[in-house]
């Protein structure tokens, strides 16, 4: 990972106007540039832009933290490349992982995530966000269970999908899920989740150390009076469920379905395909078992 003085060094140079040949900087320097890039678009086009870039983009270092978005729900097998990728690029360090944020990969699910997690002991930021299973927060909270237990260094947990304007169903599965095993939280997101102010209490009760709560369109939640008072005395940042959701990254149109779930299913009807949850955690356990068995 890139020092505090590689940082100051870059930003030094970006004020400064000073022009150069980026394929020329000092390899700290790119990895910290590239770092802000996800793992398909390192293997996909930075590293083919030059060698320099390449030998960089293969250092284990770069692979701390990855990142996967699909726009194509049934590009699995795409997937599955880019983890293999991960792995070789890894060299066996994989364990090490400290992030992993996914986002709109259908074909991943609850129980994939579990059983990739509980090989990532030093994981510190977990980001789940626009995929399938989400909205099945009884299966998503029993997994968030295993993320607490097996992963005590977890400060950042983002758990996001669309919201409902109107639903009968509310659920605190998830929230007590986090009050439950996750203490150390200082950044919490949960746009478009079903939990209720009770929820949110049990919440506030066990993660004493939140610093950003970020709860648009919990449309569940009516943050006044004493609750609305906790969470401002006690947190710097706190997004409220009516808040603008402009910088909101991922599709945020509201579900207006009155039972609360989308077209099509119904509770408990997750897809659970042979292949729909192999991609990483099934690649995780090929590198765990090759380099440390």
């Amino acid at each position: 990972m890139a020092s505090s003085s590689s940082s100051s060094l870059l930003q030094t140079m970006i004020k400064e106007g000073e022009h150069r040949n980026w394929a020329d900087l000092p390899p700290e320097l790119t990895s910290l540039i590239l770092q802000r890039l996800g793992a398909v678009e390192i293997v996909e086009k930075a590293e083919k832009v030059c060698r320099s870039w390449r030998s960089v983009c293969k250092d284990p270092s770069m692979w701390r933290k990855i990142e996967m978005r699909s726009l194509d729900p049934w590009q699995h097998k795409y997937h599955e490349k880019i983890c293999c990728h991960a792995v070789d690029r890894s060299q066996g360090r994989l364990g090490n992982l400290i992030g992993i944020k996914v986002s709109m990969c259908n074909l991943i699910t609850s129980k994939g995530l579990a059983e990739a997690v509980v090989k990532l002991p030093l994981l510190e930021e977990l980001e789940v966000s626009d995929c399938s299973f989400i909205g099945y927060c009884s299966s998503l909270g029993d997994t968030l269970k295993v993320v607490g237990q097996s992963c005590p260094n977890l400060t950042t947990l983002k758990e996001n999908c669309v919201g409902y304007s109107h639903s009968r169903d509310k659920s605190d599965y998830v929230a007590l899920a986090i009050a439950e095993t996750m203490p150390g939280l200082r950044h919490l997101q949960l746009f478009g989740n079903k939990l209720t102010e009770a929820g949110l209490n049990a919440i506030l009760d066990s993660c004493p150390n939140l610093e950003h709560l970020d709860l648009r369109n919990c449309f569940n939640v009516n943050l006044a009076g004493d609750l609305e008072k906790r969470c401002v005395e006690r947190i710097k940042v706190v997004r409220r469920p009516n808040e603008p959701i402009h910088d909101y990254p991922f599709d945020a149109t509201v579900n207006l379905a009155e039972d609360g779930y989308p077209d099509d299913f119904s509770d408990g009807s997750i897809p659970e395909d042979d292949y729909s949850h192999h991609s990483l955690s099934e690649i995780l356990d090929f590198e765990l078992q090759y380099f440390y068995d």
